[in-house]
């Protein structure tokens, strides 16, 4: 990783973090993660929490004749641990470059930190991409591993490939709620047609946005953590993948002390080069919960997501 990136001349000239820009972060940084717009979230108390899942269910019997005997069935929960890790950046940014910028810096730094915080959630619970250790497999890991897989061209048309995507869910006894997808995505949907010639697929005129198939939100994910060669959509039932905030996005500004390197070399020095740094955390937990079905008590070929795959995938 980096440590010795500056922002350069075109940025701002007020060293300071009004309060209203950290509300306005918060508020922004669900538009740019998909999985904190449609995934399930809950407060966290504590770094590691734990969900109850269901994991076996009850059986009923047969009662044989007037004075037969009940049997009794067990009921079973297990837990899916929840671990937040911390998610941070730091920007300096020389004094001399916010005594002359002609641009207001945070308004220009602001959409970059919400894109790079949406990108690395979405990067690591979709695609496993810089995943840390502590979280559970993630979602197109998991799916794959279920063997709740459609490859795209394998129907007549994406419309079937999507079909038959949403009835292996289904046999797992899940419903789906939502599609996510790769950028570019709802212009290949644009031209689907039922055999009556109505249109499958309706896109989002007004917001330019996703859209609506089969009945259920399509929503491209284009802060660049979508893998295109080994996804087109991600299809499942989205409350089952569950995000945890220990701590929403904190700020503090620095005007002295160093910033170093990995091996411990100082790499800036606020105070001796006239310098401010920004420091930007945030702590979240992801997971996603299997939970036992009627349809199929087996967690190993069972998963509440399924993927179309791209033709390239795995290779």
């Amino acid at each position: 990783m980096p440590y010795d990136e500056l922002i350069t001349r075109d940025v701002s000239d007020d060293p300071l973090i009004p309060e209203p820009v950290s509300a306005q972060i918060i508020q922004e940084l669900p538009t740019q993660s998909f999985l904190l717009q449609r995934a399930g979230q809950v407060r966290m108390s504590t770094r590691t929490q734990r969900q109850p899942v269901l994991d076996v269910l009850p059986m009923a019997y047969w009662v044989s004749g007037d004075t037969g005997m009940k049997q009794t069935s067990a009921v079973d929960w297990k837990n899916v641990t929840l671990v937040a890790e911390e998610l941070a950046v730091i920007v300096p940014i020389p004094e001399a470059y916010l005594d002359d910028a002609q641009v207001p810096i945070w308004d220009e730094v602001r959409p970059r930190i919400v894109e790079a915080f949406g990108y690395k959630i979405d990067a690591a619970g979709l695609f496993g991409v810089d995943k840390p250790s502590s979280w559970p497999a993630d979602i197109y890991t998991s799916a794959v591993a279920a063997g709740n897989t459609v490859v795209a061209g394998t129907g007549d048309d994406f419309a079937q490939d999507v079909a038959a995507l949403g009835e292996v869910i289904a046999a797992d006894g899940f419903q789906i709620s939502g599609f996510a997808a790769r950028p570019g995505l709802k212009w290949k949907l644009v031209g689907l047609r039922s055999q009556d010639g109505s249109p499958i697929y309706q896109p989002d005129l007004q917001s330019g946005g996703g859209g609506m198939l089969y009945g259920y939100p399509v929503t491209e994910v284009t802060n660049g953590a979508w893998d295109s060669s080994e996804a087109e959509l991600i299809a499942g039932d989205w409350s089952k993948c569950i995000i945890g905030i220990r701590q929403d996005i904190t700020y503090k500004m620095f005007d002295q002390g160093v910033i170093s390197d990995g091996d411990g070399k100082v790499i800036l020095n606020l105070m001796q080069q006239d310098s401010v740094a920004l420091r930007v955390t945030m702590r979240v937990a992801y997971a996603t919960s299997n939970p036992v079905t009627a349809l199929n008590p087996n967690s190993a070929t069972r998963f509440p997501f399924g993927v179309v795959q791209a033709a390239t995938a795995g290779s």
